[in-house]
């Protein structure tokens, strides 16, 4: 493990090779899984208030869906995540765009409607937060649906770490990040 401040990152973070191929994965992530994207507590609050804005841009399913259930919900675990269309189906938030998924937040904040991009668990996936009263621990979270991500930055030799430099910044900070680029640069 690298200690940076409040947080222990397993080292698959800095030595193993991601970057996301979205013409080969299609974005599977936001499709599978046990549930939503999980979610932070004060991110709960952020849905409530961008849903009006962003709802323009979803499906009609994704609206039933928050119509219904809410802008988030609670998984079997007891821990707030995005909505699913249906059970284990696609994220509620998920728009399509040349047959690749994509995000009908982050399309909302691209265009500058919103200025939030998105939950930062979908921001910084492949890496998974456990969050502890003293600390966070990062794991890097192994998909076979990202096989493709993992030979794209094998090929392109991008590290997990260097691929989410921007979410890594945007969850803990630049002086946070450059610390890890210093204590990576020693490993």
């Amino acid at each position: 493990m690298i200690e940076v401040g409040a947080v222990l990152l397993h080292e698959d973070v800095v030595k193993e090779n991601f970057v996301c191929n979205l013409n080969k994965c299609k974005g599977a992530c936001c499709l599978e899984g046990d549930s939503g994207a999980p979610l932070d507590a004060n991110e709960l609050d952020i849905l409530d208030e961008i849903y009006p804005k962003v709802k323009p841009f979803m499906t009609a399913k994704g609206i039933a869906t928050i119509e219904k259930v809410g802008t988030y919900v609670k998984d079997f675990e007891g821990d707030y995540t995005t909505p699913c269309v249906d059970v284990n189906k696609e994220c509620a938030y998920v728009i399509w765009e040349n047959g690749i998924t994509k995000c009908a937040i982050e399309k909302a904040y691209e265009t500058g409607v919103i200025n939030w991009k998105k939950p930062i668990s979908c921001h910084l996936y492949p890496i998974r937060i456990t969050k502890y009263p003293e600390f966070d621990v990062l794991n890097y979270d192994r998909w076979s649906i990202c096989s493709p991500a993992c030979s794209f930055g094998n090929e392109l030799k991008v590290s997990v770490h260097e691929f989410l430099k921007g979410p890594l910044i945007r969850k803990y900070g630049e002086e946070w990040y450059n610390e890890l680029e210093e204590k990576v640069a020693d490993l």
